[in-house]
């Protein structure tokens, strides 16, 4: 069998208003503090991906218009709903308020592996994925309902924090894709 690679304009993408407008997975991604405006670029790319509800930005990490963020964004901070709190602790009380189950994605002790974490279809979720050195804020997790840990086996602590959004994301659509 060989094959051919598909053209953009045969996959059949919707557009940003139809994004808008489609079911979203009950899904928003919290970046505490990520400095890497690459980083943040990609969270939003893989969150247009799965249609993710929002993505919360907080603290120092950079906003859009902002042409690093769109560099790896590619247009999908247009398509994905966000906003903006200067402080991640306003953000989980904002969500803890709209109803959301909070979830820290970090090592923590008591941390749930995330093969081992099955959602609640009839629950919404928000994730919150810490800064690239420091991690989620302790006061932050001490907040949530909950840790998720991805294992790692090999020599190094940390995934890149879009690398590990994406990890999540999958995980939550695999098992609560509306569509």
């Amino acid at each position: 069998m060989t094959y051919r690679k598909l053209k953009i304009t045969e996959m059949d993408r919707i557009s940003v208003q139809q994004f808008h407008e489609a079911e979203k997975l009950p899904l928003v991604v919290v970046l505490d503090g990520v400095r890497s405006l690459y980083n943040v670029g990609s969270v939003f790319r893989t969150s247009d991906a799965f249609r993710v509800s929002e993505v919360i930005l907080c603290g120092i990490t950079a906003t859009p218009p902002n042409s690093e963020i769109h560099k790896t964004a590619l247009g999908a901070e247009d398509s994905v709903a966000w906003r903006y709190f200067q402080d991640t602790m306003e953000a989980v009380a904002a969500l803890r308020a709209e109803g959301y189950t909070l979830l820290a994605v970090e090592q923590c002790d008591g941390s749930t592996m995330l093969q081992d974490f099955h959602p609640d279809s009839s629950r919404r979720y928000a994730v919150i994925l810490g800064n690239e050195v420091k991690g989620v804020q302790q006061t932050v997790v001490d907040a949530c309902s909950g840790c998720l840990e991805i294992p790692q086996y090999g020599t190094k602590h940390s995934m890149n924090v879009s690398v590990t959004a994406g990890i999540v994301i999958w995980h939550f659509a695999q098992q609560l894709s509306p569509f």
